[in-house]
């Protein structure tokens, strides 16, 4: 077996922000060398790393040069050159999760007919090469109003996702592949992190609800456990591991799916990395998903899953009208509450919508934890000092 501890064994993480950084607060308990690659010399991972370089993600030889210096490359983002990842493995660098995996999950089109052709259940859709093909359609009668748009790359965050309830909505998409997908009735949206190594030891966290932002189309809180039937429970975890066999992922697969009208299990999209819905586990869980991810990638035996309290989190994100350098407007409010602990993720600069942090309750009572949630969300502001 080797020796991953207090060695000569490297890791490398493309992409360096906070998730990274909160993958490197696992790898620094382990004593695990770390390299990470980011565009920006402010990444948020830029002062845990062993060795940081500064270089762009997308570009081949950059990300293929970079690989070659570690012993496993890990991401903590989908925008990474596939080519690189494969040049990577076949040079024997192991890339986890694989550049096959990655590149079925990049393109939401593509995304989206693995589903249809591995029978998971999933919303309604048609993929469309341009929105001239797209309006079109609609012309035809082929689609109607309202549905979902999505462009099939570039998304994050609420971006590359539109609502199409009227014709002038279609004037201000942006241009390329994109899916236009049945507007689904549903009562919440759900999420479930799974698990997997390379043995094939597989791992599902419980369902955790998400509620989300009314206009930005981003998540507010995560709450674990979900509030819904242990049934409707039971059978998001086993669609997430199927999910997560099909796509025979190695390190975490955060799943998002809708709970339908009828209790019927829809997959939205996945993320191949640890994610939003998952960081309530740092304060909630035996075993956080950062150090599961760590785990899972180096192929040891994966933590427990169980939460030991209930746990909230509450997204911190930059304030409509505010840009500049980021000021956290009464952080020692919330800190006075009971089991809250708020998680900076080092960006210098905030900007509207803009992840800068989030902030955890933990709580043996999940209604007094979503209260304090409610509390911490409307105290705390990420402001611009030049305002």
């Amino acid at each position: 077996m080797v020796n991953y501890f207090s060695s000569d064994f490297k890791l490398a993480i493309l992409g360096g922000g906070q998730l990274g950084k909160m993958v490197l607060y696992e790898t620094r308990k382990y004593d695990i060398q770390t390299l990470v690659l980011d565009p920006s010399a402010e990444a948020p991972c830029k002062i845990s790393c062993n060795y940081f370089e500064q270089g762009d993600l997308m570009d081949y030889e950059t990300v293929l040069n970079f690989g070659r210096k570690a012993d496993v490359v890990t991401f903590e983002i989908e925008g990474v050159n596939v080519d690189a990842l494969k040049q990577l493995e076949s040079e024997g660098i192991k890339t986890y999760p694989s550049a096959t995996t990655l590149e079925k999950i990049q393109n939401k089109a593509t995304q989206k007919k693995f589903y249809r052709e591995k029978n998971i259940p999933t919303a309604q859709f048609e993929v469309f090469d341009s929105i001239k093909e797209l309006k079109g359609a609609i012309e035809d009668r082929k689609i109607s109003i309202p549905f979902v748009w999505k462009s099939a790359t570039g998304g994050y965050d609420g971006k590359g996702v539109s609502v199409i309830k009227k014709q002038e909505d279609l004037e201000v998409l942006s241009e390329g592949e994109c899916i236009a997908e049945n507007l689904i009735p549903f009562k919440n949206e759900l999420a479930v992190i799974v698990a997997r190594n390379p043995s094939g030891e597989m791992k599902t966290y419980p369902v955790v609800e998400m509620e989300f932002h009314p206009t930005a189309n981003q998540v507010e809180y995560v709450i674990c456990p979900a509030r819904i039937d242990k049934k409707v429970a039971e059978k998001a975890r086993k669609t997430a591991e199927k999910v997560s066999e099909a796509f025979q992922h190695v390190g975490l697969l955060a799943v998002e799916m809708f709970q339908t009208e009828d209790d019927e299990i829809l997959i939205n999209e996945v993320a191949p990395r640890p994610h939003n819905s998952g960081h309530y586990s740092i304060e909630a869980s035996y075993t956080n998903q950062f150090e599961q991810h760590i785990r899972a990638i180096l192929n040891l035996p994966l933590g427990n899953t169980d939460s030991k309290v209930g746990g909230i989190m509450v997204n911190l994100v930059g304030a409509e009208g505010h840009e500049g350098n980021v000021v956290y407007k009464n952080i020692e409010e919330i800190m006075k509450m009971d089991g809250v602990t708020p998680h900076i993720y080092g960006k210098k600069i905030t900007r509207p919508f803009r992840k800068m942090g989030h902030v955890t309750i933990a709580n043996k009572d999940l209604a007094e934890a979503r209260k304090i949630a409610e509390k911490v969300k409307n105290s705390i502001k990420v402001i611009s000092d030049n305002k």
